[in-house]
């Protein structure tokens, strides 16, 4: 049985956050997965550094891959740094994973990673989203909605 999925991640620290991505692409479905790291890139996210604007995840020999998320060396790192675009290990149960691999095989989606943040448990989680790419008047019609949304919260905060 599967366990019910919040609306709302958990989500105590925002790290980084693929702003783009919500208006390049029409996001189906979120999933919070846990990410593998080592010490120094802990630090470094804990420091507020790391970026995931280019970033993507894929689905590799049953595992699911967070590619070209940068997370900068760690200052006081010194031999023990990492490496700052290494592929990261994403930790999902074997259900999910074989969910993602089918959305992206059969329906042609993407896995974008919306944002990395830390929760209670001060654990870093990535949020990735099932999203199919959108063309050039989609994107128009959705910076459309969001301008309307905006001017209706901005008239009904003066006449309310």
């Amino acid at each position: 049985m599967a366990r019910p999925r919040p609306d709302a991640f958990d989500k105590q620290k925002i790290v980084a956050e693929n702003r783009r991505a919500r208006f390049d692409y029409a996001i189906d479905e979120k999933f919070e997965a846990g990410i593998a790291l080592k010490g120094t890139e802990v630090k470094s996210l804990r420091f507020g550094e790391g970026s995931i604007a280019e970033s993507y995840a894929e689905v590799k020999d049953d595992e699911a891959w967070l590619v070209n998320a940068n997370i900068p060396e760690f200052s006081h790192g010194n031999r023990f740094n990492h490496e700052p675009k290494r592929p990261r290990k994403l930790l999902l149960n074997r259900r999910e994973i074989n969910r993602l691999r089918a959305a992206v095989e059969r329906k042609g989606m993407t896995l974008v990673p919306l944002s990395i943040y830390f929760n209670a448990r001060g654990r870093a989680k990535v949020e990735l989203a099932l999203a199919k790419g959108r063309k050039a008047p989609d994107k128009r019609d959705y910076k459309k909605e969001q301008d309307w949304k905006r001017q209706q919260g901005r008239l009904l905060r003066q006449h309310g």
